[in-house]
């Protein structure tokens, strides 16, 4: 009988640590192997974890919302003989029997200390921001008194300036944060009454006030207070919107909200400029449905138009490698590895964007099978967060629900974004060596979005011009 230790897994060079959003299995059910324990969340993806062993979960290390750090225990599974549930340690009870009014100085002191802290950063951390803060951060925040205005100062060294544990905890170490002074509870009152205290309590009969004495605020504000709209700071006023009777409110779900922040932030971020362009496409659509029942019977899956698009896209970042670059500050940083992010829709309506990696060193067969196996695993949510990371360039198929063309915004910190129409059969003029005719083709437009702080338009018009003669000019007898 052995007890097995199931930690957090690495998910990828940048992932550090994720959140905690479900346990989908309860202390002393049965587990086997691979079989999936909690689901977890980062600031791209949600996945869950399998466990690595059969047997019993015996413990949960950690609750819902609570942040994991990799590599940390999570649960703890017991192998093999007897299961033993563990039990809630007695420790407190053994503790007491030592100097009791002693001990019990000690924790009112650390209960009165505790419930003006409470007291103070409920109210202080309701504050808006656009930073994210995790759990953990907001609650370590709340046990050492960090109002909200004071914690919107601590200089995070997370991704996109975010607030880590060792940020918070290294500010608190530092003394930068100001501890709570005297707070008159019932507690401490009780414990000064019963050691003979000869301090006398001020006004006993009002001890139960929870805000007798002062607490030591932060900077600004001096005095908690409920917020109002005379004592928040100013700020540029929203418009509200009216909510009628009949109307239906659906709260934003937690993927949903980092997108819509993702987006706000890409435009106050970048320039957005677009360049249109439109291409024949015949000979890519007569292709295809020329070898694709063969390519269906013999590598059991489809062979859609989007690893052709993303082998062009490839291509064109190739022969422009100032298009697969990012903007760090006042520097440019260009990417060595060409790494397409591909942007897939799931049943929920929200989007995620996988990654194709080294998408250039990948044939036209190895980009299909990644393009199936990435767009299958999106829809199961099944993508590790290293596969939504990473991406040096984004290629979105807007055409998937007929739109011709649109303008889609850039995927921070990437400076460029190809929008793919749906292709249609339109009449068009043909120039022959006999004259021009006018015959049917199929055709599409490709929508350039790109990053004009970085990106002038004339590199912005001839990568999208590159993918278009790419295209057209597509080998009718090649095989894939």
């Amino acid at each position: 009988m052995s007890k097995f230790e199931l930690k957090l897994p690495r998910m990828g060079e940048s992932v550090a640590e994720a959140t905690l959003t479900s346990w989908l299995k309860e202390v002393g059910d049965t587990i086997e192997m691979d079989e999936p324990i909690f689901e977890i969340a980062t600031d791209k993806v949600d996945s869950e974890v399998p466990s690595e062993v059969d047997g019993v979960l015996i413990e949960k290390c950690f609750n819902v919302d609570d942040v994991v750090e990799v590599g940390q225990t999570v649960a703890i599974i017991q192998v093999g003989g007897d299961v033993e549930i563990a039990e809630p340690e007695q420790k407190d009870k053994e503790v007491e029997t030592e100097e009791p009014v002693l001990q019990e100085m000690v924790t009112a002191a650390e209960s009165a200390v505790m419930h003006a802290r409470a007291q103070t950063s409920v109210a202080q951390l309701n504050g808006t921001s656009d930073r994210f803060y995790s759990p953990l951060v907001k609650n370590i925040a709340r046990q050492e008194g960090i109002s909200f205005d004071e914690l919107e100062t601590i200089a995070g060294t997370g991704k996109d300036g975010r607030v880590t544990k060792d940020d918070i905890l290294n500010y608190v170490k530092k003394g930068e944060s100001k501890p709570v002074e005297r707070i008159s509870t019932p507690e401490r009152a009780a414990v000064q009454e019963r050691v003979a205290v000869s301090q006398k309590v001020a006004a006993p009969e009002k001890v139960s006030t929870p805000v007798e004495e002062k607490v030591t605020a932060p900077p600004a504000p001096e005095k908690v207070a409920p917020a109002t709209a005379s004592t928040q700071a100013p700020t540029s006023e929203k418009p509200k919107t009216q909510v009628s009777r009949g109307d239906e409110v659906i709260p934003m779900s937690r993927m949903g909200k980092l997108i819509a922040k993702h987006m706000t932030d890409s435009v106050s971020t970048s320039a957005h400029v677009q360049s249109f362009i439109e291409v024949d496409v015949t000979n890519i659509v007569t292709w295809r449905n020329k070898i694709k029942d063969a390519f269906f019977k013999r590598e059991g899956e489809k062979f859609t138009y989007t690893p052709i698009f993303m082998e062009a896209v490839a291509k064109a970042l190739k022969k422009y490698p100032m298009m697969n670059i990012s903007v760090d500050g006042d520097s440019v940083i260009k990417k060595k590895n060409i790494n397409i992010g591909m942007a897939a829709a799931l049943p929920d309506g929200n989007l995620i964007v996988p990654v194709i990696k080294k998408a250039d060193q990948l044939n036209l067969l190895g980009i299909a099978k990644v393009v199936n196996d990435l767009a299958d695993r999106s829809r199961n949510n099944a993508l590790k967060p290293d596969e939504v990371q990473g991406g040096t360039y984004t290629v979105t198929n807007v055409g998937t629900f007929g739109s011709v063309f649109g303008t889609p915004i850039i995927n921070q910190p990437q400076v460029g974004i190809l929008a793919l129409g749906a292709i249609r059969k339109i009449p068009s003029v043909i120039e022959t060596a006999e004259g021009d005719v006018i015959a049917v083709r199929s055709k599409m437009y490709l929508s350039h979005s790109y990053d004009h702080r970085v990106v002038n338009g004339a590199l912005g018009s001839m990568f999208a011009k590159a993918v278009a003669d790419y295209l057209e000019n597509w080998d009718l007898n090649r095989e894939v």
